[in-house]
């Protein structure tokens, strides 16, 4: 089934055009972990506002298909893609070739929600014995009995797995609680007049960490060092571009996406959020950095969790080296 995936996801890639255009520009493909949203405003700041042209790259954001972004990377369909840090960590223990070069959030942007009414529910405690609206992952689990734990509950839990159905089974009061992304999710929430409240996921046990990233796998990195690092620095400038000028990042990211960005007020608001919460941006004015502490921190929770395994789906037995797994040399521009 994979192969077949990968088969379909590389036609779609080969109707792009060649690898090299007319000028002579370097071109880097781009794969994408979700239909295009507000995490992704600075590829397509950077495009329109020829930052990857200045650069000299021709770069091509991929159609959205099901394979996940990891798996296009690791298998030389992409150049570089959008990886969630759970996705990250996995994938590459499991032995994919993945390397993060950019962070695209500085802070986790997911929270544990329900809805505000529920006067049950005071502290993560409360939420033993409840149901929770979930979306297929071990990584979940292991999350929410830590957040209940830590507040002296047991962790248990009913889980029903419904995907992105979760938040509407949340809303009509199918389950009792669910995970979301604050910066859409909650946004849309927000907007539609759904009053929730909500844990953060650090404030009971659980590390921040970098949400997502955009990454590469070795292979390429060592053999384009120069695209590489000329990629990534025009990134930084689209994602810049987009914190000081919001309205004009929104509008970029509405008119490449006409087909499916159909919700304005979403999008600023959204945009709005990622800014103003300093996802994007760290307080101290960080953009893509990716910091160590937080990728030790995340990667040390998750091999105690027994949510990292390799290939064979076995839990690994020794703590991996989390420093392989990113790198800011890029970022820096160092070769």
């Amino acid at each position: 089934m994979l192969s077949r995936r990968l088969f379909i996801a590389a036609a779609l890639i080969a109707g792009l055009g060649p690898v090299t255009s007319v000028c002579a520009q370097q071109t880097v493909t781009v794969a994408l972990d979700w239909t295009p949203n507000t995490n992704h405003v600075g590829l397509y700041v950077a495009q329109a506002k020829g930052f990857y042209a200045e650069a000299g790259l021709d770069v091509q954001i991929l159609p959205y298909t099901d394979t996940a972004a990891g798996t296009l990377i690791a298998n030389r369909v992409a150049d570089f893609g959008i990886l969630g840090s759970i996705g990250l960590f996995t994938q590459r223990t499991a032995g994919a070739d993945l390397v993060a070069t950019y962070a695209i959030m500085q802070t986790e942007t997911g929270r544990l929600v329900f809805n505000a009414d529920r006067a049950d529910i005071q502290t993560p405690r409360d939420l033993d014995g409840l149901t929770y609206g979930g979306f297929g992952s071990a990584w979940e689990n292991a999350l929410i009995g830590t957040i209940i734990r830590h507040d002296g509950g047991e962790g248990k839990f009913e889980t029903v797995t419904l995907g992105t159905s979760a938040y509407e089974a949340l809303a009509n009061g199918a389950v009792d609680f669910t995970l979301e992304v604050y910066t859409w999710e909650g946004i849309k929430a927000e907007l539609d007049g759904k009053a929730q409240r909500a844990f953060r996921y650090s404030d009971f046990g659980v590390p921040d960490q970098h949400t997502n990233f955009i990454g590469s796998s070795r292979a390429y990195l060592e053999k384009n060092k120069d695209t590489a690092t000329a990629f990534i620095a025009a990134t930084r400038r689209g994602y810049a571009f987009a914190v000081e000028h919001p309205q004009e990042a929104a509008d970029i990211l509405i008119a490449a996406n006409s087909d499916v960005l159909t919700d304005r007020p979403l999008i600023e608001a959204s945009l709005k959020a990622l800014i103003d919460g300093h996802y994007l941006q760290s307080p101290a004015g960080a953009i893509g950095a990716i910091d160590p502490a937080k990728m030790e921190a995340i990667g040390n929770y998750l091999f105690k969790a027994g949510a990292l395994r390799d290939g064979d789906g076995n839990p690994v037995g020794e703590r991996p080296d989390f420093a392989a797994y990113y790198s800011n040399a890029y970022l820096d521009g160092e070769k």
